[in-house]
């Protein structure tokens, strides 16, 4: 069987993660790579800044030169977050009949706030024979699909806290502009009234894809956001906020059932906490039967676990059936040690 064909679009901090953590697996391929500005032109090893011995370089390049028909098995699109954004991206992969892997936020779960979209995404997929899935670390996994599981051993589930204490510093440009890193506090609070800061993108779709699984309804969900404000100079690869700046956002959000607060979720996210002593972690609090206490400190690491996830899922995506998928609709993700050949269906692949 031929190795796995991937095609990268996006070479920012995840797409350019998710290009060297590829180039260390067997049995997977990178046949392209897109980008703008710049990169277009360079060598992909060039552009990530290393060798891989024994892998072959491709040339970044735009949409034209790789996003043709059954060009690969799976398209890994790391551009922006949100589904409006991405669909006409995915549609030109879809009808090219290619799988599509997207770390869009909102892709995680797009009926959430964009049903009529997710539904054309999946008339379109289900039409070329191929499938969608967006995923990554949270949403996709910590504060969603592990709660899940971890219900998985109760027989009755009454509230459900999600906390994720985490470090922005791995996120790139774009997650540094939707977290308002480097804002004053008035321009924030500005914003905030303004609706114009998007702080974390994903927990309407967190609640509604536990709500959908464990078969809930939700009456109301409602979410806030605090700036988290720096007593001292902190610098990222991709931020900076200086003393009295924000350097991160606290974000709620709360889901109401029958009545009552069902799902309660804490999200407190800044580049460099360890500077001011702040231990990150994850945490999934249920009261139900039995009761669930689950701690892992420190955090999940955010950009190493959105790689991992796009990359531990593209034989499940290639496996899965025609449309659009969600988490809690495939096999649960695991690590690839092994050929990722040995993970995918031979009559699925598209690259024979």
């Amino acid at each position: 069987m031929e190795n796995v064909k991937v095609i990268i679009w996006g070479l920012g901090a995840m797409g350019g993660g998710v290009a060297k953590t590829l180039l260390q697996k067997k049995g997977v391929d990178i046949v392209g790579a897109i980008d703008m500005g710049a990169k277009v032109g360079k060598g992909l090893f060039e552009v990530l800044g290393q060798e891989f011995p024994g892998k072959t370089d491709v040339t970044v390049g735009s949409t034209d030169d790789y996003i043709t028909p059954e060009n690969a098995d799976v398209v890994i699109l790391c551009t922006d977050s949100y589904v409006k954004g991405n669909f006409p991206k995915i549609k030109l992969v879809l009808e090219n009949k290619m799988n599509v892997i997207s770390s869009a936020e909102e892709m995680a779960y797009p009926k959430a706030q964009n049903p009529e979209l997710a539904a054309e995404i999946d008339r379109i997929a289900k039409e070329n024979g191929v499938s969608v899935l967006g995923t990554g670390i949270n949403p996709g996994h910590i504060m969603d699909l592990l709660v899940l599981v971890m219900t998985g051993a109760l027989t009755d589930v009454k509230h459900i806290t999600s906390k994720r204490i985490n470090s922005l510093s791995p996120f790139g440009a774009a997650v540094m502009e939707e977290q308002g890193i480097g804002l004053e506090v008035d321009e924030f609070n500005r914003r905030k009234a303004a609706d114009e800061m998007a702080g974390h993108v994903g927990f309407e779709e967190s609640v509604q894809m536990m709500a959908d699984a464990l078969g809930v309804t939700l009456d109301d969900m409602t979410t806030d956001m605090e700036p988290i404000v720096t007593e001292v100079d902190r610098k990222s690869p991709y931020g900076f906020a200086k003393a009295g700046q924000v350097a991160g956002v606290f974000m709620t959000a709360k889901g109401m059932v029958d009545g009552k607060e069902f799902f309660n979720l804490e999200h407190p996210q800044q580049i460099e906490p360890e500077q001011v002593g702040v231990d990150t972690g994850d945490y999934v609090i249920i009261d139900g039967s039995p009761k669930v206490n689950l701690i892992n400190t420190p955090e999940i690491e955010g950009g190493t676990g959105t790689i991992a996830m796009l990359v531990n899922m593209i034989p499940k995506i290639i496996n899965a059936d025609p449309g659009l998928q969600t988490m809690i609709d495939l096999p649960i993700p695991h690590a690839i040690l092994g050929d990722y050949r040995d993970q995918v269906k031979a009559d699925k692949k598209i690259v024979k």
